[in-house]
């Protein structure tokens, strides 16, 4: 019989487990980007669809269906409606419309609120979340990271004026950092970072395991 304490059956459970393992990192971050891109074409292709005749559909002219139709019309739609947003009768049509949400109370504060996160996002000049960098929350001598969004602007700063020139940061929660906490930080108060956004965000969904050189983080002594 074979002894279960033998080293060298050790030895070669550990270099499976160690092979699954590094097979398993391989292998999940594939997997799930092409379950978000094939989820996300799939829903588009289900909000599109509907608008095009049977008629004219791939499964009706050529028998069988094509993913990602719906995206491709979905594009050239959007082209086609900014180019015709930035002309004189589109501009007018738009304000028009403006207009008419203006006098619709609940309508008008979600469209409102809409066009302004998706002016902010898509539209700005400037780059939003361009820099990452450290603030003390939730109480001194307790770091966080977070992203600059932005100078403060409006009534808040007016407001929080006597504490210098405040920025707005954006701190996200672990591991999920789509949702997070929206802060006035004084601009003295911020440690800008040198790493990009995008090692910032990996820090942040992998707990602080893997910073930006790419290595995982050693267990303190």
């Amino acid at each position: 019989m074979t002894d279960p304490d033998d080293p060298q059956k050790r030895s070669l459970i550990g270099r499976v487990r160690n092979n699954f393992l590094t097979g398993l990192a391989v292998i999940a971050p594939a997997v799930l980007t092409i379950w978000v891109v094939w989820t996300a074409i799939n829903w588009i292709d289900s909000l599109v669809l509907p608008f095009i005749p049977r008629a004219y559909r791939p499964e009706t002219l050529l028998g069988w269906d094509i993913p990602g139709v719906g995206v491709v019309l979905f594009l050239i739609f959007a082209v086609v409606v900014g180019a015709f947003a930035k002309g004189l009768i589109g501009r007018s049509l738009i304000h028009w419309g403006e207009r008419i949400v203006e006098r619709m109370p609940v309508v008008r504060s979600i469209y409102n609120a809409v066009k302004q996160i998706a002016d902010t996002v898509l539209a700005r000049s400037q780059p939003t979340f361009d820099r990452a960098c450290l603030v003390e929350y939730p109480r001194k001598g307790i770091w966080a990271v977070a992203f600059i969004s932005a100078r403060t602007r409006g009534e808040v700063s007016d407001k929080l004026g006597a504490n210098g020139e405040m920025i707005s940061v954006f701190l996200p929660t672990t591991p999920n950092p789509t949702s997070g906490f929206l802060l006035f930080v004084p601009r003295a108060d911020v440690q800008e970072l040198d790493m990009t956004v995008e090692d910032a965000i990996k820090l942040v969904i992998s707990a602080g395991l893997v910073y930006p050189d790419g290595k995982v983080a050693r267990r303190p002594r």
